[in-house]
């Protein structure tokens, strides 16, 4: 029997999610399920619901619960990751710090503020797993589920396990690209490439035509642009469609967000659509919600057909041979040769006995690469600062982020950072005693005194213009 362990499996919808696909998967049925969380509060309710759907259904699986990784881990064949380090109360400080400063922050958990402070408390935590998988389940493949996507997976790619990031915007957007045109999602052929919530369907095509002069048209039409106007003004002006909705990408870019004007212009659609903090108030309620219920006691015990997510369908590849394509989140060592080799890209992923197998695209556009750069230069340092713990580098992370570089002044961004630190140093242990140094505003009085220093270059030379115009 193959052992799957599931590293935050306190996420009840979503563990119960991966857990049906899986039990729904003939090839998978004799598989135990290792859940692992630092409580069995919830965990206890997953183990109770699965334990019922076995027994209706008659499957060979099998549930057992643990707060000791190490027991979840050891001798485990997939390991599934979906934690959230700090939970609700670590996310609202990623949200109203930043706001009180002036970033506003829709969801949160991919770049700007929010999501630099998530992968500082994320990283550690995802390299102490693999650390253990070396030791414990060196062969075991793991399947990361945790944000940032992008900055975990950079992380991970530096380790020595087998590993993949997966996402569900490639699939979900398909659906609305398909709405959008009037072709069946199934008879779509694409290529989507670039990073992690910001991937680039390069083709779009349907027996042989292409898509994308109808995509154009229709985002040119109010009725069709209303309802993602930061996704197509950036398509309009970059000229490829990209996987994330308006909410997560208004935040990845530094037009849509910077002021009232350009929140009221871009971002003016209720939650995910661009509403400040949306994210943030959608698991607030959540949370308060379901606190002391089990939510799944009214869920029907039937096996549903497998969800969109890819999870299952990779692990039945890797077991039976039955090649599975996906786009997947990895090291890119070539995979997209205009973006850098040690990055975390998105592209074409196929999975079989041997193993997953990343697709070498070649170039991306270089307008898209452009764009994909500048949240890589953000990911670079923060996955940087979370191994070394050197609170310079978060500041400098911040400074280069292109929402909160937009917004805020070096000072002010580095005042924001070390308010975040300190806010969360239960959950930042890397940088226990450390904090940003101060750099204080240097005032200049009125009749200061200039100092006899060389004068720059450039002024000179226009100094010496203005000389010999007189």
């Amino acid at each position: 029997m193959r052992k799957v362990a599931i590293i935050g499996a306190g996420s009840i919808v979503f563990c119960k999610t991966l857990m049906l696909d899986i039990m729904a998967t003939p090839e998978l049925e004799e598989t135990e399920f290792a859940l692992m969380a630092p409580s069995t509060s919830k965990t206890s309710q997953v183990k109770a619901f699965a334990d019922k759907v076995i027994e209706k259904n008659g499957l060979k699986s099998k549930v057992t619960i643990t707060t000791d990784r190490r027991e979840a881990l050891a001798g485990a064949s997939y390991v599934i990751v979906s934690f959230q380090v700090g939970g609700v109360s670590a996310f609202e400080l990623d949200y109203k710090i930043p706001l009180k400063y002036g970033v506003d922050q829709c969801i949160g958990d991919t770049l700007g503020p929010g999501g630099v402070f998530r992968a500082l408390r994320s990283i550690p935590v995802i390299l102490d797993v693999a650390r253990d998988m070396e030791e414990l389940c060196p062969n075991a493949t793991l399947l990361n589920y945790v944000n940032p996507m992008a900055m975990v997976c950079w992380a991970l790619g530096e380790t020595n396990i087998q590993y993949v990031g997966l996402c569900h915007g490639v699939q979900t957007t398909l659906d609305l690209v398909s709405g959008y045109v009037g072709v069946p999602k199934q008879e779509i052929d694409y290529v989507s490439a670039g990073i992690n919530h910001m991937g680039w369907f390069t083709k779009l095509s349907h027996r042989g035509r292409d898509l994308y002069p109808e995509l154009r048209e229709k985002f040119e039409q109010p009725e069709f642009y209303v309802n993602e106007k930061v996704r197509g003004e950036v398509f309009r002006h970059f000229g490829y469609f990209m996987t994330e909705s308006t909410g997560h990408l208004s935040e990845y870019v530094p037009w849509f967000r910077k002021n009232s004007k350009a929140l009221d212009t871009y971002c003016d659609e209720p939650s995910f659509g661009g509403e400040s903090g949306a994210y943030y108030n959608w698991c607030t309620y959540v949370a308060d919600k379901y606190k002391n219920q089990d939510i799944l006691k009214d869920e029907s015990y039937d096996l549903p057909p497998r969800s969109v997510e890819y999870c299952a369908y990779i692990i039945e590849a890797l077991e039976t041979g039955k090649t599975f394509k996906f786009s997947g989140n990895l090291r890119n060592n070539g995979m997209i040769s205009n973006l850098p080799n040690e990055c975390c890209a998105e592209g074409p992923v196929f999975a079989d006995r041997t193993g997953l197998h990343r697709t070498l695209v070649g170039e991306i556009p270089p307008q898209c690469a452009a764009l994909n750069l500048t949240n890589i230069n953000v990911q670079r340092l923060a996955v940087l600062a979370a191994k070394s713990g050197d609170p310079e580098t978060v500041v400098q992370a911040l400074a280069l982020d292109p929402l909160t570089s937009s917004v805020l002044t070096l000072k002010e961004i580095r005042d924001m950072a070390t308010e975040m630190m300190d806010a969360q140093r239960q959950w930042l242990p890397q940088f226990s005693g450390r904090s940003p140094r101060p750099t204080p505003t240097i005032r200049i009085p009125e009749n200061v005194k200039r100092a006899e220093v060389p004068i720059d270059p450039a002024l000179a030379v226009f100094s010496r213009f203005g000389e010999l115009a007189k």
